[in-house]
């Protein structure tokens, strides 16, 4: 049979989607279980297969292919695939294959430095290689800047985040700035005159926390058949739908944040489980933005575990896994996870003072990345800006400072705005659960949390890149992105309830 244009096309993306299906499980192996003796020879397979994928999108015939399709009479479907498809071939064409397999190579090498020299608070140590990172994403940036006539940074948010501009993220940031610090000492405030939590008293063995993190992911209806929850030194979700693998991190001494982080991640690895097979290996079938996947991990993690009911839910489990305590009880269960506490770490932070971490690392990267700072700045901007926002003391503390995230060594620059918009949609999601589910409070507390996934299924995970973000949300919740629900969310469980 022969193929038209447009088939040919998705022929062409399928192909380089299932040799991506190896990069992605080689990536997840090099985070969990790659011995180090094996990081250097990693790096250059690495580099090699993102030099191969590079050459499958930028081959000679894909342009006329392109031309030929678009004079093709395709359907409303085939038309959004095709937008996909040419969105993607654009920005891969917009880099030379040499730029992608250099930014590969000193990405891996520095990210496995960053493992070790976190640890040991080895900032000096992690210089020179994230100087070549930053030189790299660069001149990556400059490359997409001319492609797309879009400002250095943008270009490089546009890659997880597409039709976002920073102009509107610092718009949403700055009116966040307006009202979060008020209502961060408003709800500590209000907290201090409340019964502090009892706080659990560890040890937690490890592989307690194993178990006990495995069945909170039944709970929340993660497929084991299609994926899988191991360990490393940051947590991630990667792999593919069809092959989901997630990271977590334990710590013996605490076990809370652990779980919390686990309902995060399994929240990115429902989305990917529930995108529609059906458009599998086309970039139509791939999560539509990055904010979006955090809308789905901070639905979990935010809207759903944090909510007072589901500490219901989770009060046996803990018990089952990890004994009989006070602290394990589901009010003071419930009282640990809203607790809000300025601290250092992003990924352990409460769900009110998070924003401010993330407005920090925005502020620093655009600096970066348009020129106006260097790696060698970064501590300084750290401090102060932690100092500003969070009134926290990071001089000299660089694991717990600008070493803590993965995003940068590895050459994530442009992401970290993602994570604050998608709490701002997570919000919006839940209003319209709460509009269109009759008594979500009472399905959470009794654990019926089918309709809830169900609403997230229809509206978002099975959608996937069929529409653009702004539509999608139109089409999800009645309405484009509205940080109103946000504030109303952080003021109805903070300071009302």
């Amino acid at each position: 049979m022969t193929l038209n244009a447009y088939q040919t096309l998705c022929q062409r993306f399928t192909r380089h989607y299932r040799f991506n299906h190896l990069q992605e499980i080689a990536a997840w192996d090099q985070a969990a279980f790659m011995p180090p003796k094996g990081a250097e020879a990693r790096a250059l397979a690495m580099a090699e297969m993102g030099g191969f994928l590079h050459e499958l999108m930028t081959a000679p015939e894909l342009k006329a292919l392109f031309e030929a399709a678009a004079q093709e009479p395709l359907g409303e479907l085939e038309q959004a695939s095709l937008r996909e498809m040419r969105r993607h071939w654009l920005r891969t064409n917009a880099l030379p294959q040499t730029l992608v397999e250099q930014r590969s190579l000193a990405a891996s090498r520095c990210e496995h430095a960053w493992r070790q020299q976190r640890p040991a608070n080895d900032w000096a140590g992690l210089v020179p290689n994230l100087r070549e990172v930053l030189r790299l994403a660069r001149e990556e940036a400059r490359y997409l800047a001319d492609a797309t006539g879009l400002s250095r940074y943008d270009a490089m948010l546009d890659q997880y985040e597409p039709g976002m501009r920073s102009a509107t993220v610092q718009q949403l940031f700055d009116a966040l700035r307006g009202w979060l610090p008020d209502t961060i000492r408003a709800v500590m405030a209000r907290q201090a005159t409340e019964p502090a939590p009892i706080q659990p008293q560890g040890p937690f063995p490890v592989e307690a926390q194993r178990a006990l993190g495995a069945a909170v992911m039944r709970l929340i209806g993660f497929d084991f058949e299609g994926g899988r929850l191991d360990e490393s030194t940051h947590p991630f979700c990667g792999g593919v739908p069809e092959d989901v693998r997630m990271t977590t991190r334990y710590n013996p001494s605490e076990f809370l944040t652990g779980v919390l982080g686990i309902v995060h991640e399994t929240g990115h690895g429902r989305y990917e489980q529930n995108l529609p097979t059906a458009w599998a290996g086309l970039p139509i079938g791939r999560a539509r933005s990055m904010g979006l996947h955090e809308s789905q991990s901070l639905f979990f993690e935010m809207q759903l575990a944090a909510h007072p009911a589901f500490a219901q839910l989770l009060s046996p489990l803990v018990r089952q896994h990890l004994g009989e305590q006070e602290a394990f009880e589901p009010e003071n269960l419930s009282r640990l996870m809203r607790k809000v506490q300025p601290g250092l770490i992003r990924v352990d932070a409460d769900e009110v003072t998070y924003p401010a971490h993330i407005i920090l690392r925005f502020e620093i990267e655009r600096a970066l990345i348009e020129g106006d700072a260097e790696v060698e700045d970064i501590p300084a901007l750290w401090d102060a800006k932690m100092q500003e926002l969070l009134g926290l003391d990071t001089r000299g503390n660089f694991k717990d400072g600008p070493m803590q995230d993965v995003h940068w060594p590895s050459g994530g620059f442009g992401y970290f705005p993602c994570y604050t918009l998608g709490a701002l949609y997570a919000a919006q999601w839940m209003a319209g659960v709460r509009r269109d589910v009759p008594n979500v409070d009472g399905l959470i507390a009794c654990g019926e949390l089918t309709p809830i996934f169900d609403w997230l299924r229809t509206r978002i995970w099975t959608q996937a890149s069929r529409w653009e973000t702004a539509e999608l949300a139109q089409r999800a919740s009645g309405e484009p992105l509205n940080p109103a629900h946000f504030r109303a969310h952080i003021e109805r469980r903070y300071l009302q309830a």
